[in-house]
């Protein structure tokens, strides 16, 4: 199921669902299924992982001509994060791809050998942002701002101490994830202030629940600015997969319903390319995940 964040010129944020390329309003449909459902994404997210089981048997058994009065085109509604505000910061892995890690040496101060175990940073809620909205590029803060297409896990339940086996159940689904970086702010090692700046987070355009997504270690994903691809790789490369990581944070921290984790992004960041590349304003940039879908976002210089 792919479920989004929307609103409309005469509403605040709903949750809603894609159905015969519609938008659903997710507590309208509730209401004539008899069966209550949330207007927020994290609010269904509570409901447990069962839910989405029972709101596609309540669709099988729905009559198309009961959607019309609940549906509206794509082109009607403004899509949001589908998360849009975490309940805690975005986790986020470094050097997750053998690639990256060759480019991140070249250019950047890593040392070039394969993490031991994943490399964890945070990005705080307020870096997320949806698809068709702006990164916002603060000048007096870096000269040197860079993509990073990267696969969001969302998880469904509290898990601490989470086995390799039994990490995809964890998971309720996914989505796509820029993690813009602002490479001249890294402060003695630390990746906060490079990472953490308010729209520092594309992510959308939907939610897609673990049950579309048949295999997410074979993803493509991909990332152009202004039309000219920059990355093209997929998930099967990653050096620690999703229930390596599941395990891995479980173990440091308790992971509970709604986190995000974005796993990594593969080589091709402005950062390694020869001579280096830099986000400016006006520049378009498109993430793409296989099977979720595309971020679209436009650079906006500020001097503040």
């Amino acid at each position: 199921m792919k479920l989004l964040t929307y609103k409309t010129q005469d509403s605040e944020s709903r949750l809603g669902f894609i159905h015969n390329n519609m938008v659903v309003d997710m507590e309208d449909f509730g209401g004539i299924s008899n069966f209550p459902l949330p207007n927020d994404m994290l609010e269904l997210i509570d409901m447990g992982y069962e839910v989405i089981e029972e709101i596609s048997n309540l669709i099988e058994d729905t009559r198309l001509v009961d959607f019309e009065n609940i549906s509206l085109t794509l082109n009607e509604v403004q899509i949001l994060a589908p998360i849009e505000k975490p309940r805690k910061n975005i986790i986020g892995i470094g050097l997750n791809y053998t690639e990256h890690v060759a480019e991140s040496a070249r250019s950047l101060d890593t040392t070039g050998k394969l993490p031991a175990k994943p490399i964890i940073f945070s990005k705080p809620p307020t870096t997320v942002t949806a698809t068709n909205t702006e990164i916002i590029k603060n000048t007096k803060l870096t000269s040197q701002l860079d993509w990073e297409c990267e696969l969001g896990v969302i998880i469904s339940k509290k898990g601490k101490y989470v086995s390799k086996a039994d990490a995809l159940d964890y998971v309720f689904g996914y989505t796509v994830i820029n993690d813009i970086s602002a490479r001249d702010c890294r402060r003695e090692g630390q990746w906060i202030v490079s990472k953490g700046q308010d729209t520092f987070a594309p992510m959308g355009p939907f939610l897609v629940t673990k049950d579309e997504i048949e295999n997410p270690h074979n993803l493509n994903l991909s990332l152009k600015v202004n039309g000219i691809e920059k990355q093209n790789s997929n998930t099967k490369f990653m050096l620690f997969n999703i229930n390596d990581l599941i395990e891995d944070l479980s173990t440091v921290f308790t992971l509970e319903p709604g986190d995000i984790i974005a796993t990594g992004t593969p080589a091709g960041v402005g950062a390694g390319r020869n001579p280096q590349e830099w986000l400016h304003d006006g520049d378009v940039v498109e993430a793409t995940v296989e099977g979720i879908g595309t971020i679209v976002n436009t650079v906006k210089e500020i001097s503040k």
